[in-house]
């Protein structure tokens, strides 16, 4: 399994790895870090990978828009998250008008919370005179702001805390926007799926012990040592403020969330006929988790 996202929410999916929680059902699953979205796909259209852990996208959409038979089969975070950090001088969100704002990659998850929250501020970034320039991951992005080579970034909670603490500018915790989203899901190919379902709904009880797993007090200390290697944090610190918000952020019942799917639809289909013609409820088998939940995994 793929993921082109290098943040905390990806917390359960590195738990699961590093605790042999797969190997219960019998799966030797790989997580592996990819440096985009785009990557991920090709990786899943090629057959190289089976499964891919991200949100609805330009990647993610495009690749549905073009043909490939991507399906959604759960939802672990189903609403924006993370922060929108700005340098000291960046005050409102109306004083990112005429800057640049880095991202990981072109329509990549970075870029979609970034213009959702700006959308939902009134702010157009054509019309505003925007930049988005191309970075990398997180910890890519958030030395770029440090250094104040451009004015705003995207970055979860763990990236978020060293600037907020040298004075840096929160603009906004995007969990507490009320805007429809498909965040970290679980997506395979129609293909892979009607072929291995038992494979699929196996990572699924995986993932779901691993959620359980993280949520769980008494584990707090494996989970930060996890996220501090897996994220190559500097400090316990750091780790910390990324753990405290999986309770917040994670979902209890992992069903797919269609409207946010539409969400982007819409948003992306503004530009790209193909994926405005896309329909959510085609983009999502919650068939697996119709079935844990009848047995009271969650």
């Amino acid at each position: 399994m793929t993921s082109g996202s290098f943040s905390e929410r990806e917390a359960a999916m590195y738990v699961a790895q590093d605790q042999g929680i797969f190997r219960r059902y019998g799966l030797d699953l790989t997580f592996v870090t990819v440096r985009s979205g785009p990557v991920g796909m090709a990786a899943l259209a090629s057959g190289e990978t089976q499964m891919h852990s991200g949100s609805a996208t330009g990647a993610t959409l495009g690749s549905a828009a073009e043909g490939m038979d991507l399906v959604y089969v759960a939802g672990i975070i189903n609403k924006l998250i993370g922060n929108i950090m700005a340098t000291p001088k960046i005050k409102t969100p109306a004083d990112l008008k005429n800057k640049p704002i880095a991202v990981t990659s072109a329509s990549g998850g970075s870029w979609m919370f970034t213009t959702l929250a700006l959308e939902y501020w009134g702010i157009d970034a054509k019309r505003d005179g925007i930049s988005f320039r191309i970075l990398g991951d997180e910890s890519v992005r958030s030395q770029a702001l440090l250094n104040e080579s451009v004015a705003a970034t995207h970055l979860g909670y763990a990236f978020s805390a060293p600037l907020v603490a040298k004075g840096f500018t929160n603009l906004g915790d995007l969990s507490k926007l009320p805007i429809p989203f498909q965040s970290t899901g679980i997506m395979t190919t129609r293909r892979f799926l009607n072929s291995n379902p038992e494979i699929v709904e196996n990572v699924l009880r995986g993932v779901i012990d691993a959620l359980q797993f993280v949520e769980k007090p008494e584990n707090k200390p494996v989970v930060l040592k996890i996220l501090m290697k897996r994220l190559r944090l500097q400090s316990i610190e750091q780790a910390n403020e990324g753990y405290e918000i999986l309770p917040h952020i994670y979902e209890k019942k992992i069903y797919p969330r269609v409207d946010g799917i539409r969400n982007v639809i819409r948003l992306l289909g503004q530009t790209n006929e193909k994926i405005r013609k896309l329909k959510a409820e085609e983009l999502v088998d919650d068939r697996f988790v119709k079935k844990l939940e009848k047995e009271g995994r969650f």
